[in-house]
């Protein structure tokens, strides 16, 4: 088995691949169901403009390889301790490990001591070839199924030479190819993109921009403006809404939103995504306070209440992806 220094080595841009484009995976997803048509493999794209409040991905944020320490699987046997060349690990209180990660270098020693699998590190440079080598493993799934491949992030349009590349990569093996973004990215990038693209998954967090920026750091009239450009485009679009109680289910919201998606000539249907709580422990893997502690997932009558008022703007709506 090769540690995380070797793969690491295979996979800095810097110098292996100093002549081949290369970008930066945080995570593969076989047999997806929930992001796109038939069976999919979703390639998820590490860094994002935006950070959510609610973010599940917390780990897709920052665009570059990061440690993650999960307690749970710690067995403190303090090899990580004593491997350390920056004394970047020190022990906290019931055993915990405490990562100063402004001293880490992502050496990879502790990693590869860990048998326990308490630490690891997220993110990796592949080259196009080398992500098309992992999706092509289950073509005959997508050939059975209607699937295909499915890029998303992380923002994967925060990585726009690399994700074009990967779409005409994807097109020249006749795979269907969608997209899962929140647009938010600049229209001359973001257009080659979506000419090699077979569908757009589309997030819509908020409809006030001033309250978009509050929850995710960024306005959202860039975003609107690029939907409205897909669509002019006749790429098929799916609307989708993380719904996230206190900050985006009001009836108010969701009906503009529904409204707005009923504007759209290639919107397909419009999602109604309700917030759960399974992203929350990678922010202390990370290090990081989850801002959203305590909130709880919506309770079913409120988002089907929410599916109908949708409904009235003669769209298509379904509640999960």
């Amino acid at each position: 088995m090769t540690t995380w220094s070797e793969r690491q080595r295979t996979y800095d841009p810097a110098a292996q691949h100093r002549d081949e484009l290369v970008g930066l995976i945080f995570d593969f997803q076989r047999f997806s169901v929930h992001d796109g048509p038939g069976i999919r493999t979703t390639v998820f794209l590490k860094g994002c403009p935006l950070c959510c409040q609610w973010c599940q991905n917390p780990e897709s944020i920052l665009n570059q390889p990061e440690i993650t320490y999960i307690a749970s699987n710690c067995v403190g046997c303090g090899r990580c301790l004593e491997l350390c060349p920056e004394a970047a690990i020190t022990a906290g209180a019931e055993g915990r490990r405490l990562i100063d990660r402004s001293r880490c270098t992502l050496c990879g020693k502790c990693v590869d001591s860990c048998y326990a699998g308490a630490l690891n590190i997220l993110g990796r440079f592949l080259t196009v070839e080398e992500v098309m080598i992992e999706v092509e493993r289950d073509r005959k799934f997508y050939e059975k199924s209607g699937g295909g491949v499915t890029f998303s992030g992380g923002e994967p349009t925060a990585q726009p030479r690399f994700l074009l590349a990967l779409c005409q990569a994807a097109q020249q093996r006749r795979l269907h190819i969608t997209l899962d973004t929140s647009c938010y990215c600049h229209w001359k990038q973001l257009e080659p993109i979506v000419q090699s693209v077979d569908l757009m998954l589309c997030d819509v967090k908020h409809m006030d921009s001033v309250v978009h920026r509050r929850f995710t750091g960024v306005p959202n009239e860039l975003i609107m403006d690029n939907i409205r450009r897909v669509s002019k485009m006749g790429v098929p679009i799916y609307i989708r809404v993380p719904l996230v109680p206190g900050l985006n289910d009001s009836e108010v919201n969701i009906r503009a939103t529904a409204a707005f998606a009923a504007t759209l000539p290639s919107m397909r249907h419009f999602d109604i995504l309700p917030y759960h709580r399974l992203g929350e422990p990678k922010w202390r893997q990370l290090g990081q306070s989850y801002q959203l502690q305590g909130v709880t997932p919506p309770d079913r009558p409120h988002v089907f209440a929410l599916a109908d008022v949708a409904r009235e703007y003669d769209i298509k709506v379904q509640v999960g992806g």
